[in-house]
């Protein structure tokens, strides 16, 4: 007598692994997902560490000003000869720019960054003239 499987019970053990691993792949595309909105979080964070203490060493304080455009290189570029100090080489995003919006005459910016994760819960919605598919997007204000 051989023993061996059953062409049914090959057919249910496939329709198992197949519905297991249906279930779980979603969920793992959004852990991803989650992972690259903590990066843009932190990356914010650091731009605001570096933009405040630029901000502490001028006279008068004054913050750098958008130098033509209101986004952050995607690239990772050095920043502006005065900024290399605090910040050697400024995070990039592949996916979408990180904008940046000075106002020197009230020591005010605000930083931004578009969202993957249209649920998190930190997200704000997007600031008219920015360009995020979610329409979801992390907000850091100076300190």
């Amino acid at each position: 007598m051989s023993r061996s499987f059953t062409l049914i019970e090959l057919l249910v053990v496939i329709g198992i692994i197949g519905t297991l691993s249906a279930l779980t792949l979603p969920n793992f595309m959004s852990a991803r997902q989650r992972a690259r909105d903590a990066q843009r979080k932190n990356d914010l964070k650091q731009i605001q560490k570096a933009l405040e203490l630029y901000k502490l060493d001028q006279t008068p304080p004054t913050y750098i000003p958008e130098d033509g455009g209101n986004t952050f290189p995607n690239t990772g570029s050095g920043w502006t000869s005065g900024m290399v100090t605090y910040m050697n080489k400024v995070p990039g995003d592949p996916a979408s720019p990180y904008y940046y919006l000075p106002d020197n005459t009230t020591l005010t910016y605000f930083l931004a960054a578009c969202l993957e994760n249209s649920a998190d819960p930190v997200g704000q919605a997007c600031p008219a003239g920015f360009a995020c598919n979610s329409g979801t997007c992390y907000i850091v204000n100076e300190p």
